[in-house]
């Protein structure tokens, strides 16, 4: 099962098949991958979830590598890309927490059916009480998208909490 493939003229199609990476992205690589990692695990606390936003942050440094490169500011975009993405896991493992929470009003249930942006700027704005700039960091987003967000989310939650008003206004 661990046997070696080779071609009949002795090369390994396996190892031909990778793509070639640009050499400057692979120094990077090697630069920063222990820095991201911790920085991951700080945030995310297990090893796997760490490795996983560190192994989605550089295919995306990778996706727009061409971009980058010409940016002054490299390793600052990076860590930008890789503030997001852990970021976004974050806020994802919050969503899946918050779904097990029993709500009288249905608010929680209401929060995890909202899209992922919106739920992420109303967690950003209202649990972790982030400016609409910081928001518009993380997300990647201008902060006029933000405030659009903030308000399609409230929209849709309002029914949520409409009717738990409504219905304590009628017990009192």
């Amino acid at each position: 099962m661990t046997e070696d493939v080779h071609a009949e003229d002795g090369s390994s199609p396996v190892a031909e098949s990778v793509l070639p990476l640009p050499l400057e992205f692979e120094t990077l690589y090697l630069t920063n991958q222990e820095a991201f990692h911790s920085y991951a695990l700080l945030r995310l606390g297990t090893n796997g979830a760490a490795e996983g936003a560190v192994h989605r942050a550089f295919l995306e440094i990778l996706q727009h590598w061409n971009a980058l490169i010409e940016e002054s500011d490299v390793q600052q975009q990076m860590w930008a890309i890789l503030r997001r993405v852990v970021m976004s896991q974050t806020l994802k493992a919050f969503r899946d927490r918050l779904a097990l929470l029993p709500s009288d009003i249905g608010l929680f249930r209401a929060m995890c059916n909202l899209p992922p942006r919106q739920f992420d700027v109303i967690v950003l704005r209202y649990v972790l009480q982030y400016d609409t700039n910081r928001i518009s960091g993380y997300m990647g987003v201008t902060p006029s998208t933000v405030d659009y967000h903030c308000r399609k989310a409230k929209e849709r939650l309002e029914p949520a909490v409409a009717s738990h008003i409504k219905t304590q206004g009628d017990r009192e």
